[in-house]
């Protein structure tokens, strides 16, 4: 008989323990669910104050698509790490490997609650491939396969 996994939440402080990113480029403020070696949904809330809205663009702010599949990485990075039971430290780094089909669908506006959804799709030899998407009101912001591995850095 296998015990059920419960799904769990993290805030901004438990989030600070497994990502190593910081203001400006952290893009997760909260974890909504969690089940290791499955799932997680993460949260950006997209404010006017994000640095990049001033020049991408002045009359029509839009969230980079690029910022979006970064977040969508760093959602995998957290259920990365949860899954291997560890969390990050400094002799090592979570590299992107690859991302394939990345989509976009609707911009993301000031305002907006991007609400991030990855699933491990396999890891072998420890790289890891998900699939991800990123909504905004149950419409599909964005959409990628992502793969990233750890890496041990040299001394």
């Amino acid at each position: 008989m296998t015990v059920p996994t419960v799904p769990t939440t993290m805030d901004i402080h438990q989030i600070l323990e497994y990502l190593p990113h910081r203001y400006p480029i952290l893009l997760v403020d909260r974890v909504l669910d969690v089940v290791p070696n499955e799932r997680i949904t993460a949260l950006k809330n997209v404010s006017m104050n994000e640095p990049f809205f001033p020049g991408h663009y002045p009359h029509h702010p839009v969230m980079p698509g690029v910022l979006i599949i970064e977040a969508m990485a760093q959602t995998a990075a957290i259920l990365s790490f949860k899954s291997m039971g560890g969390k990050p430290d400094d002799k090592s780094v979570y590299y992107f490997a690859g991302i394939d089909g990345a989509r976009f669908k609707r911009p993301v506006s000031p305002g907006d609650q991007l609400i991030i959804e990855v699933s491990i799709i396999v890891c072998k030899r420890g790289v890891w491939k998900f699939a991800a998407q990123a909504k905004v009101d149950g419409q599909i912001a964005a959409e990628a396969e992502l793969m990233c591995t750890v890496r041990k850095l040299e001394d």
